[in-house]
């Protein structure tokens, strides 16, 4: 049998195409030789150490020359587009990689430390993109394709996946999977530098005592992570209802229950909405809610829960400050189906939340608290926020760290006598005059 490359060297610069276009070749022989009713018969791990097997003897016979260590990397690449994810397995497996971004077969964008930047690896073909989403997307037994050409779920093993294809992408698929890290506690934020000392010990009494606490910021600017690192310092003793879209949460307290909505099946039925979650959490004797985020007229239901016994509860929001969060939390309110007044919303708005606490990202990939604003307007009032803390950055410099100072106000005198008849002492620099 002629060699399928004349032995070329895997050292030849092809450029990322000419290298993919090998991997293709390899894996289409390594696909046509095997028996499937053999690898049928084995398990994961056996089937790929017959394909690692076969494919070194065939590279052995035929070429392209290589080092060990291109070698390696080369069959590793070929297994994986015949059993994995292909490119994706070693972009999941890098564990400082907190988004992965494929714009099509030709252009994957990897987000590190807060930073997007280019990868080097592409997809052989518009088709083994199109494979592999299908591989993602059936292992929770959902479909992708021209009926249904966006889907958002969840993996087993936690990442966010949401997938979008032609006709409603227009220059092909596009696929994003987003990885949650560890949960990180607020000792590890107050370490990373998103908080201080005293923010972390002002949370925890505002927790303790009962404060319904709003965290809003835009995408990527840590809202999940503080909010799961504030759930964390809710008392043990008490029952948590968690409702989210897509479960992130990673709550340690023994009495927890964990709600998930569900899209529609591809017949368009058997959908349960944010919205059907949190109304049903008010009949499961919940001592707190935390709503992973509200985006539509569950809103509404999380404002009543909030001022009908269930203080303490919390949420996030997309918002650019933490004024805007109010007028945002006003205007999905609004989208509840129920024909309410301004007024009306801008009660339950100002009535259910005590503390909103707001983040930003910045150009170093730096997350940070940015405001603490106590909502302190009057019931039918416009919105008046008393600041608490704001970081005040220095100049910013494309290339340099942010770098700034947190300064911290008295807390207005209602917070600090909720605080106190709960028995929560407030750290020296939000203390004021009671």
């Amino acid at each position: 049998m002629p060699p399928l490359m004349d032995r070329v060297s895997a050292r030849q610069d092809l450029g990322p195409r000419g290298r993919v276009d090998l991997v293709g070749v390899y894996l289409t022989r390594l696909v046509n030789e095997l028996d499937r009713e053999e690898l049928r018969s084995l398990n994961e791990t056996q089937r790929r150490v017959r394909l690692e097997r076969r494919l070194g003897e065939i590279i052995s016979v035929e070429g392209p020359v290589m080092s060990n260590h291109e070698r390696a990397d080369f069959i590793k690449r070929v297994v994986d587009e015949s059993l994995g994810l292909g490119v994706l397995e070693p972009l999941l497996a890098d564990e400082s990689i907190t988004e992965i971004m494929v714009n099509g077969p030709d252009a994957i964008y990897i987000e590190r430390g807060g930073k997007v930047e280019r990868h080097k690896s592409i997809f052989t073909s518009e088709a083994q993109l199109l494979q592999t989403i299908d591989r993602i997307v059936s292992r929770v037994n959902r479909r992708v394709d021209e009926s249904s050409p966006m889907v958002d779920l969840r993996l087993a093993t936690g990442e966010r996946v949401n997938v979008i294809i032609p006709p409603l992408s227009v220059d092909g698929p596009v696929l994003t999977i987003r990885r949650f890290p560890r949960a990180y506690d607020m000792g590890d934020l107050v370490r990373m530098g998103t908080i201080t000392q005293d923010v972390a010990l002002l949370f925890a009494a505002f927790v303790r005592a009962r404060f319904s606490i709003l965290i809003s910021g835009g995408t990527g600017t840590g809202k999940t992570t503080f909010l799961n690192a504030l759930s964390g310092l809710i008392p043990d003793t008490e029952r948590i209802i968690t409702v989210e879209d897509v479960s992130e949460l990673q709550l340690q307290q023994s009495h927890v229950v964990r709600l998930e909505a569900r899209p529609p099946n591809v017949e368009g039925q058997g959908e349960v909405t944010i919205r059907d979650l949190v109304r049903n959490s008010l009949r499961m004797r919940p001592d707190r809610i935390v709503v992973g985020e509200v985006r539509g007229g569950e809103t509404l239901d999380m404002l009543q829960a909030m001022n009908t016994g269930h203080a303490g509860s919390l949420t996030t929001v997309h918002a650019n400050s933490a004024y805007d969060a109010c007028s945002r939390l006003e205007t999905l309110a609004s989208m509840s189906g129920l024909d309410l007044p301004v007024e009306v919303l801008r009660d339950q708005v100002n009535g259910a939340i005590d503390v909103i606490a707001h983040f930003s990202r910045f150009h170093d990939g730096s997350r940070k608290l940015v405001e603490i604003s106590a909502l302190t307007s009057a019931k039918r009032a416009n919105y008046e926020l008393t600041p608490i803390l704001t970081f005040e950055h220095e100049p910013l410099v494309v290339g340099r760290a942010v770098t700034g100072r947190f300064a911290a106000y008295p807390l207005p005198q209602a917070l600090l006598y909720r605080l106190h008849a709960s028995g929560e002492s407030v750290p020296q620099a939000f203390q004021g005059v009671l």
